[in-house]
């Protein structure tokens, strides 16, 4: 009973959030839904804009279409949701939980993945798509939800922590784009607790 309850007092806790980000924004937030096979083009396009101008993602080759449908086959499943942020022009953000692992004990954690588009950064979207993955995730009965953050976004890591998530730790020197090292921060957040 006790994990209801604090599930209830997250998600409120998520719904003042949203509203003070919307007063904050001044504009609507967007409509978060769930993906459909429609919608790749734009989470295709939002993706490759990260790949070659940022290190949320350290893929260094955009993706064709064909990889994004491969990618669509896997996570076209209950318990690897996928969803998106949208506005009046279209989709300005998407959010999807991974497996872990495809090992039997791993089936309560996920890692989550969020990109907003950049026309629409700092308008709430991450907040929205955030509040509504993590009620996904419980809505599998997720246990655990982790992150791995490039380190030095910021932006990322302090939507996690206002989320509830805590840094685990840092690898150094794990990946290399642009002709640099980079670090990558892994965060958790456990949804029974």
């Amino acid at each position: 009973m006790t994990g209801r309850t604090d599930h209830r007092a997250a998600g409120k806790a998520n719904q003042t959030m949203l509203r003070q980000n919307r007063a904050m924004n001044s504009g609507p937030l967007p409509r978060i839904r769930h993906a459909t096979e429609a919608d790749l083009a734009a989470i295709n396009r939002i993706y490759n804009h990260e790949i070659e101008h940022g290190t949320a993602t350290w893929d260094t080759e955009p993706w064709t279409i064909e990889k994004r449908r491969e990618w669509w086959a896997e996570h076209n499943d209950p318990l690897q949701p996928v969803i998106v942020a949208e506005d009046a022009p279209g989709v300005v953000g998407f959010a999807y939980l991974t497996l872990m692992s495809k090992k039997h004990g791993w089936r309560f954690t996920r890692e989550d993945t969020i990109y907003v588009d950049e026309r629409a950064r700092g308008m709430g979207v991450g907040v929205a798509l955030m509040a509504a993955i993590l009620d996904e995730a419980r809505a599998i009965g997720v246990r655990l939800v982790v992150a791995s953050i490039s380190s030095e976004n910021a932006v990322s890591i302090r939507l996690h922590e206002r989320f509830g998530f805590e840094v685990m730790g840092t690898l150094r020197n794990a990946g290399y784009k642009f002709g640099e090292w980079l670090d990558t921060t892994y965060m958790q957040r456990d949804l029974w607790v």
